[in-house]
Formats: structure tokens, C-alpha cells, sequence
């Protein structure tokens, strides 16, 4: 039993090498094992390349009859871009099958775990599950839902300060933090934040991480008061603002000839809609969404539930003040019943910044 945690472990690191290139397939990594020793392992390398399993067998340095496929996802058993993986495995006369998870994909979803039974293999299914979902959680949500998995993410004080009561905030989290909250901007479809932040911070908002693709930058803007000299207007990639009926005309075909484009929502206290626009993102193909809003935007986000995971960076400073904000506005839980709860918390050192990472508990 120690021996099937360690080649899943493994299974997963490899699975883990797939991100940045693989969006909006699942992170896959695959091991084959043959009397206690690795004889083949792979990844899902980019998206429409081979499969991991495919990569595991590919890679075998000895015949794998009899050996056991450790996989972090459930075999596909359906033709999309490649041909099913159980076909293979069968083929390849494989005595056992362990995956970490059955594929939320509908197209899947226990088909693959049943065609491999039915051709007298050995499966295992949920050794690491809880692993494997984090891995794949942005898949998971948006292959079920076709709506954004959402990262709110922040800087904050450690008495819970996102800046100074004149406004100052640069920079509350360290250098480190800051690098690794830029290349970690290239793991999403798109980066969002409000019209508050473009007209404070003139943002670029691009990802800044060699390699990989640009975020499509989305900007909350219910009027559409986006000065149009704007560094976001004029960055390479592409923009999409949230915009109501609130917005005029003139301005709306202005923001058009500078490339961009515009989703119009419903009005929903005062401003966008912003379950509605997750539902028209969605709808384009993009699967995930890092927030970096300020605190009206923030504040909105946690009110229509769009939210699934929350970063905080957490720096030793301590900035005071009655009137300095702190990262979520509005007028919150008027209890503390009522306040937005999370779990699974957990934290890392980044620098000298502490990375608080939680989910939001939903009913």
C-alpha cells in the first residue's frame, strides 16, 4: 500500500508539469510499475498532444505485460483529439489500474474506470483524490459548470490593511511575493480587476512569465469610465470590459476601435452583474480568472459567490489607522454569522510574506 501512495505521488509531480500548457485539459501525469520498479512514466505535455498514459507507454523501457498503470485521472474512453486510453491499456494487457479520481468530464465520468473492469483489469479508483482535485481544480469546476474558477487574491497587513489611509500601498508584500504573483498570472485564462484600480494605478495587468500566454485582461467598468490612454488599451492581448446600459454610446464604439470587447450585464446593486458576466466568460472559453480587484470590486465578488479560492499575502507590517481600508469593502456581514467563511487553509512562506491559501465554503 506505501509503495501505490509513492508512484501516485510521482504521478502527480509529473501531472504538475503540464501547467501553463495543457489549459483547458486536465494536468494528467501517469507511472507504469512492473515487480516493484518504474519501467515508463509520462505527462500530458500540451493541449492535443498524447495523453499521459499514452507518454507512460511511449516511454517503457521493458515490456509492460502485467504491470500496474498508476494514473491521476480516470482513462479516457471516448475519441476527442486522441484515441481512448483504455483501448491502449487493454492492449497492453495491464494487470491493475489505479487512478486517483474518476473525470468529472461527462464524456467520462466512470466510463473509462467500467470499459477497464469489463476487460478484466484490476482498478483502484480515489488513492490521493483530495491531491488530485487541487491539481485540476479550475478543470473540474468549468467541465461541469462552464462558468470561471475564481482566485481572489490580496496583500494585505498583518492587521489586515490592503494600504495606508492616504491610499499608499506600494508595496505592503515583498519582492518575492510580487514576482511570484506575476508569473503566477500566466496559470489563468484571464486577470480581472475594477475600474477603481485602472484609474488609481494605471495597471498593465499582463503576465509578465516568458513562455506562456497572456491572460486576457477583464476590467468591471458598469459605466465605462476607462480613460482611453489607458496602459491596459494600448498592452498586446486582449481586453474585456464588464459594462452596463449605463455606458454611452460614443464611448462604447471608442473602446471598440482600441481593440477591445465589451460584455454588457445586467445592473445588480448599482454596477455589473458579475454572476451574469462569469456565465458570458464562460461561454468564451475561459475556464479561470484571477482577481486583483480593490475593495469594491472585491466586496462585489464575494456577494454574487464567484469566488472559490482566496490568496492572501500576509505581510510582518503593521499600518494602522481607523480610516486605512482593508481588502474587502462594502458593508459586509452586519454579524459575524453572516461573514464569508473558508477552509482548508493552509500557508506557505513566500520571502518574508506568509501566502495564506482558502476555499469558500458554499452551500
Amino acid at each position: 500500500m506505501q509503495d501505490d501512495f509513492r508512484f501516485m505521488r510521482r504521478a502527480l509531480f509529473l501531472a504538475g508539469r503540464g501547467q501553463y500548457h495543457v489549459r483547458p485539459n486536465p494536468m494528467v501525469g501517469a507511472v507504469l510499475v512492473k515487480n516493484g520498479k518504474i519501467i515508463g512514466e509520462g505527462w500530458h505535455e500540451y493541449y492535443g498532444g498524447p495523453h499521459a498514459e499514452v507518454e507512460a507507454f511511449n516511454h517503457c523501457t521493458e515490456d509492460p505485460e502485467g504491470a500496474v498503470l498508476y494514473v491521476t485521472l480516470e482513462p479516457c474512453a471516448h475519441y476527442g483529439k486522441t484515441p481512448p486510453c483504455t483501448e491502449l491499456i487493454i492492449s497492453k494487457k495491464i494487470s491493475r489500474v489505479v487512478a486517483a479520481m474518476e473525470d468529472p468530464n461527462p464524456l467520462v465520468s466512470g466510463r473509462g474506470i467500467t470499459r477497464l473492469k469489463e476487460a478484466g483489469i484490476q482498478v483502484q479508483c480515489g488513492l490521493l483524490e483530495r491531491e488530485s482535485r487541487i491539481l485540476n481544480e479550475i478543470f473540474i469546476k468549468y467541465i461541469v459548470k462552464k462558468i470561471p474558477f475564481v482566485i481572489y487574491k490580496s496583500a494585505v497587513s498583518m492587521d489586515g490593511k490592503c494600504a495606508c489611509a492616504t491610499g499608499d500601498s506600494q508595496w505592503i508584500s515583498g519582492e518575492e511575493s510580487r514576482r511570484r504573483s506575476h508569473e503566477r498570472r500566466g496559470s489563468y485564462a484571464g486577470i480581472m480587476t475594477g475600474i477603481g484600480t485602472v484609474l488609481a494605478d494605471n495597471p498593465r495587468l499582463t503576465g509578465r512569465t516568458e513562455g506562456h500566454d497572456e491572460p486576457v485582461r477583464i476590467i468591471a467598468d458598469g459605466n465605462l469610465s476607462v480613460p482611453l490612454e489607458s496602459r491596459i488599451l494600448h498592452e498586446t492581448g486582449k481586453n474585456i470590459f464588464l459594462i452596463t446600459e449605463a455606458a454611452a454610446q460614443k464611448k462604447k464604439g471608442e473602446v471598440k476601435q482600441l481593440g477591445a470587447e465589451l460584455i454588457e450585464t445586467p445592473i445588480s446593486q448599482g454596477g455589473v452583474d458579475l454572476a451574469y458576466a462569469m456565465k458570458e466568460l464562460g461561454s468564451r472559453g475561459i475556464d479561470s480568472i484571477l482577481l486583483e480587484g480593490g475593495p469594491t470590486l472585491a466586496a462585489g465578488a464575494f456577494t454574487a459567490g464567484i469566488i472559490d479560492k482566496v490568496e492572501l499575502y500576509v505581510a510582518p507590517l503593521i499600518v494602522g489607522g481607523t480610516r486605512a481600508p482593508g481588502p474587502v469593502g462594502g458593508e459586509g456581514g452586519l454579524t459575524v454569522s453572516r461573514g464569508i467563511r473558508l477552509k482548508d487553509i493552509s500557508w506557505e512562506m513566500i520571502g518574508s510574506d506568509a501566502l495564506v491559501t482558502a476555499y469558500v465554503e458554499k452551500g
